[in-house]
């Protein structure tokens, strides 16, 4: 294993920093503004992907930006766990820009320089997340993450959304400064504040202090929407469509569970964590969230809100997979980050199109939606498969790996949560399906249609590619899994 330096990992969050201040320039030219988001989503894209190979290849590329104590930097560095969140977020940027330009468009939306230039600021940091070498740079791209999503939240700029965004804020703010204190502690217990696989933590302060330490880890990082912190999720479906299918289904939130996985594997470590019975404690938390997400999407009306129910509990897969301690349930702790990502943003995009083209904001109303608009319930069909965890979606294969990290960690309850979740996400997505395909439409609905192309493609896309990743999952994620876990174990596959 290597370490390269390269600037390039700092291209990927520059990128997308200049398309914001473009996009600021192009304010008064539409398609010039919009053709800046575009091209940048194209160019980050390639730039993340143009790292693969020697990420793959075992190595890591790392870049100094500022160094403000020693043991103390602004730096990135990217391995195999960092570039699956790159991947996932830099890649479904793409398609989430094409179907924003065609939402916006379809609602004659207001302040689309503000929303454009927040969500290029806001990919920005979550790949600043991504490829942070350490906390204090985690942290900084973190805090960034917050304020630039906070008027995306808040953009319809109607009181429900004004709620929203200060809820939002209330919490992650408050959340960030557990955060801070957590990196500060770290450095003093360590004198450094850098990831490094199998931890930095161990034989430093009393167990007591580690302890406390991982509880304010885990409150810090409330984007993970661990149950009771998850109350500014829900409530920030009211934002557009494409916010909620991005930032809601895969930057913000994965921002919060990816920050807890390396927190467990790069901060404490797979031993430490299990010696002062921190493990368990996040199996428990992750868990109840798990089952009780599940009843609280069971009894949802809206579709977003049912959708937002159901990321608290798919979240905290992630969450009991790395819990389990064992390589089954880390690997698909981490399969579950952008396999999710799919197969979730396609469900949002979905609840958009049928917003835009149809006027259908609850699961109530959906009555024969599918015989109107077949493309995109099909679509709908497969991400609601692919979340119950069946074939042939992708979400079979990261769950199918949590299952055999809890036989491999002798876990019974965790194995009973992952069973009794599915049966739970069957009963509250196969009703939407039957409500859409089998019952009769409502009368007035003769003239709806498909929404735009803009809309469809994008949603297509998500779908078909997370069948893609179960017919293929070893083309990049599940090999940057094993290198990942082979960092971890001190052995590379």
């Amino acid at each position: 294993m290597a370490t390269i330096h390269s600037i390039v990992p700092a291209y990927a969050v520059l990128v997308p920093l200049a398309a914001a201040v473009l996009i600021l320039l192009s304010r008064r030219h539409e398609k010039i503004r919009e053709g800046w988001t575009i091209l940048a989503a194209a160019a980050n894209f390639l730039i993340v992907l143009s790292l693969l190979p020697e990420v793959l290849a075992g190595d890591r590329l790392a870049c100094t930006l500022i160094e403000l104590l020693p043991g103390l930097e602004m730096a990135f560095r990217v391995d195999a766990f960092g570039m699956i969140f790159a991947l996932t977020a830099s890649g479904l940027w793409i398609v989430t820009s094409i179907y924003s330009i065609g939402y916006m468009r379809a609602l004659r939306e207001h302040a689309l320089t503000r929303y454009f230039f927040s969500f290029a600021v806001a990919i920005a940091a979550a790949l600043g997340i991504a490829f942070s070498a350490n906390l204090l740079t985690m942290f900084i791209f973190y805090e960034i993450l917050t304020i630039s999503t906070y008027p995306l939240v808040a953009h319809t700029e109607t009181e429900e959304a004004r709620r929203a965004g200060r809820k939002y804020l209330a919490y992650l703010l408050t959340a960030g400064v557990f955060f801070l204190f957590s990196v500060i502690l770290t450095y003093f217990l360590t004198g450094t504040t850098d990831f490094q696989p199998g931890g930095i933590l161990a034989g430093t302060g009393p167990v007591i202090l580690q302890q406390i330490l991982f509880v304010t880890f885990l409150i810090g990082f409330a984007k993970a929407a661990w149950m009771p912190l998850h109350g500014w999720l829900p409530s920030a479906m009211v934002a557009p469509a494409p916010v909620s299918a991005l930032l809601h289904a895969v930057a913000v939130v994965k921002a919060g569970v990816f920050g807890i996985v390396r927190v467990v594997c790069y901060v404490y470590g797979i031993e430490l964590t299990a010696e002062i019975g921190m493990g368990t404690l996040l199996a428990v938390i992750a868990g109840a969230t798990i089952i009780i997400g599940s009843l609280f999407a069971l009894q949802q009306n809206n579709l977003k809100q049912r959708l937002a129910y159901s990321t608290v509990s798919q979240l905290s897969y992630i969450l009991l997979g790395v819990a389990l301690l064992t390589p089954m349930g880390i690997t698909g702790a981490m399969l579950h980050v952008p396999f999710h990502a799919f197969m979730k943003i396609t469900l949002f995009f979905c609840a958009g199109a049928l917003i835009v083209a149809a006027g259908v904001e609850y699961v109530s109303d959906m009555k024969g939606i599918g015989r109107r608009m077949p493309v995109t319930m099909l679509m709908f069909s497969i991400g609601a498969i692919g979340i119950c965890s069946l074939p042939p979606v992708c979400g079979i294969i990261s769950k199918w790996y949590l299952v055999l990290g809890a036989m491999q960690a002798h876990n019974l309850a965790a194995f009973l949560v992952l069973i009794t979740s599915s049966v739970l996400n069957i009963l509250y997505f196969f009703p939407i399906i039957h409500t859409a395909f089998f019952e009769e439409p409502e009368s007035g609905r003769e003239g709806v249609r498909e929404a735009p192309l803009s809309m469809l493609v994008p949603l297509a896309i998500t779908a078909v590619g997370s069948v893609l990743l179960f017919l293929t999952p070893d083309v990049a994620f599940l090999r940057l899994v094993e290198v990942a876990i082979g960092e971890l174990t001190g052995v590379l596959p």
